[in-house]
This record gives structure tokens, sequence and C-alpha cells, in this order.
């Protein structure tokens, strides 16, 4: 069997051989491709999505049907799950104290517009285009594979700030909770900078098991949550 030139495959009885791909079968051919990259990487930076290919052609990737296992309930308590925590329990309060004082209800209506206007965004993209993925599928279609990719990044850099944050608030409350300094189950690590050097195991096994019970069963998060 041969491809697209890109990566070819030979077959010798019930076993694949694998054949270089053209681009390196000698050293013009090389030269050539090294030639296109700044096009190929424009078609990538260009190339969108189609609504047939996120229904469709995704889906056949995975080879899994995804069950629908979320009610609006779960979803309710997901959102609010997401929003109560150290965020608002801890540096709203320190900042209203220190810097903002009553302007804060301010900041709240514009997050709150903000969000409205999220909502009636990601509403009208699940209706257009109803599958699963978020954000990252929805800015395929709509602005293409390049932009996707950044929003990409972006969450990923999101969720580990905000879990470590999470997690370290975590374990200032199970140490309040136990009437103790709220540094008082960090370890100290020698020879690391200061501000850095305080190891914090708890937090490493909250994570862990919030983790797993992720990614074991979505309704079971919905539940744990």
């Amino acid at each position: 069997m041969e491809g697209n030139g890109n990566s070819t495959l030979t077959v010798e009885g019930d076993v694949p051989q694998p054949v270089k791909s053209k681009s390196f079968q000698s050293l013009s051919n090389y030269g050539k491709a090294l030639l296109n990259t700044p096009l190929r990487l424009m078609d990538r930076v260009m190339t969108r999505s189609t609504d047939e290919m996120e229904l469709v052609e995704v889906k056949k990737r995975s080879q899994h049907e995804m069950k629908k296992k979320l009610s609006w309930w779960d979803l309710i308590w997901f959102g609010m799950g997401s929003v109560i925590g150290s965020g608002i329990f801890v540096l709203t309060g320190l900042e209203v104290k220190n810097d903002v004082g009553p302007a804060v209800v301010l900041s709240y209506v514009i997050s709150g517009i903000s969000a409205m206007l999220s909502v009636f965004c990601y509403t009208e993209f699940a209706v257009e285009i109803p599958v699963a993925g978020g954000s990252f599928a929805y800015l395929r279609v709509e602005l293409g594979d390049f932009v996707a990719f950044i929003a990409a990044g972006n969450i990923i850099l999101e969720y580990v700030i905000s879990n470590a944050a999470v997690a370290r608030s975590w374990t200032s409350y199970f140490a309040t909770l136990c009437n103790k300094d709220s540094d008082k189950f960090l370890i100290l690590a020698n020879g690391l900078a200061d501000s850095y050097n305080m190891l914090d195991p708890i937090a490493v096994v909250v994570l862990s098991i919030v983790c797993v019970i992720a990614v074991l069963s979505t309704k079971g998060s919905s539940r744990f949550n």
C-alpha cells in the first residue's frame, strides 16, 4: 500500500513494513520539502474545520460513541463547584478588604454580563455544532485550527495554575480545621529559592484522587462534586 507520500507502508505477507517518506528519499526532495514549509504552515494557520468533519470524521477516529451521562441538574452543580472554593472565599475577600472595597460590586456586575455573553455564544455554537470538545471544537470551525491550538494551550495553562492554587488552598483549609497554622503541613525543602521551597504533599494527594475520579467516570465526578 502507498499513501500520499507523507507516510507509506509496504506489505510483505501479513507484516507491514515502513517506508521512508518521499521528503527523505533524496537530498533534493528534502530541500523542496523545506521550501514548502512556509506554505504548509500558512495552510495550517488558515485551515478551518467543517461541521461534517466535527460531527462525523472526528467521531470515527475515536471509534467509541460518547454517551450522554449528564443532566441539567449535573451541569448546574458542576457550575457551582467550579466557582465555590479558594477563588471566592479567600482571594476575593482579601482583595475587597485591602484594595477594592465597596467597588467590588461593579466587578461582579461586569463579570456577570461577561458570563451571560459567554452563555449566549456557547448556546449558539452548541446548537450549530452539537459535538463534545467545548471551545476547542467550536473555534476549529469558526476561526480555524491555529486559533483553536492557541485556545487549547490557554485552557491547559488555566487548568494547571488554577488546580494548583485550589489544591494549595485545600491544604490551608485542612490545617485551619485542625486548629493549626495554614502552613503547618508544608515541607521545607533546603536548597530551593525562597517562596519555592515549601512542598505540599497533601495537595498532591488531593489532585491525584480528583484526577482518578475524573478519569474513571464523568457521572461519578458529578456525584463526587
